[in-house]
């Protein structure tokens, strides 16, 4: 029994001497470091190129607008004057419609006019051959009748003649003053055709860049853009800060919300007329970095 112990207490001292000649590795202790996510450190560089590219496609459609000051109302002009050429013009179909049916009807006047003569010569012949009183006077009262008939279509014929003079007259006027209108018409559909010449290449470059940079925007802010254009009378959606106040309406714009401006971490509109606040040092970065 004394043995037995001896012998594991033997083993027990060998297995402890063996830890002890293995050697221990120290390892470095690692430290996770937080993942920096990518929306939210380039939250603020985005919300900028967003302005930026607002600011740009505002740029743009102004350049836009200047071309068609530079028209000026000659489209509207021209738009009219087509417009009313054309109302006359059918004023005028109406008109000689007008007197080719007062025309037929003279026509139609005249022919009575044959018949109830010839049935009076004929009804004057049979006066001579009369047996009676009685057919005496139907006959007479048959020609009286023919006579008034003759009468009245001759009022009628009167009365329509002077009816298409009138009207020719007016026909006459109208086909001068459409004549007139279509020389003014040409002259300045010449003349803008001239000026849409003279910018036709520069507005087909602006409204390539115009497509170009509304690709760029997603739909959300370019719907809002085009919404608050529509809505302003000088087509300005997206404005600067001028002297502390919005571009557009020029009302002041509280220091928190230039403050929140200059951060770009969100689009700021005026609270007035809702127009696109952008911060004129970012426009004018991104002008000199072009």
């Amino acid at each position: 029994m004394a043995k037995e112990t001896t012998k594991k207490t033997t083993t027990a001292a060998k297995k402890t001497a063996k830890k002890a000649e293995t050697p221990v590795v120290q390892t470095e202790e690692v430290v996770e470091q937080p993942v920096a996510d990518p929306a939210v450190s380039s939250r603020e560089g985005s919300v900028a190129d967003k302005l930026i590219a607002l600011s740009r496609l505002q740029e743009t459609f102004t350049k836009i607008d200047h071309i068609k000051t530079l028209r000026g109302e000659l489209p509207l002009e021209v738009q009219d004057l087509e417009d009313e050429i054309a109302g006359m013009e059918t004023r005028l179909k109406h008109l000689e419609e007008d007197n080719k049916r007062q025309k037929q009807a003279i026509a139609t006047e005249k022919a009575r006019i044959v018949t109830s003569e010839e049935k009076i010569e004929k009804y004057k012949v049979q006066l001579d051959n009369v047996k009676n009183n009685r057919e005496y006077d139907n006959l007479s009262k048959e020609i009286e009748f023919q006579g008034l008939e003759i009468e009245l279509s001759q009022k009628r014929i009167n009365e329509g003649n002077a009816d298409i003079q009138q009207r020719s007259e007016r026909i006459s006027a109208l086909k001068e003053t459409i004549a007139e209108r279509k020389i003014d018409l040409q002259s300045k559909q010449e003349e803008l055709a001239r000026i849409k010449n003279e910018t036709k290449q520069e507005e087909e470059a602006l409204r390539a860049d115009a497509i170009r940079l509304e690709e760029g925007i997603e739909e959300r802010l370019l719907h809002a853009f085009r919404r608050i254009r529509e809505g302003a009378r000088n087509g300005l959606a997206v404005v600067p800060i001028d002297r502390d106040a919005c571009g557009g309406c020029f009302n002041k714009i509280p220091p928190q919300r230039q403050v929140d401006l200059k951060l770009h971490k969100k689009i700021i509109v005026c609270e007035y007329c809702g127009r696109i606040l952008v911060d004129p040092e970012l426009i004018e970065e991104a002008h000199e970095h072009q």
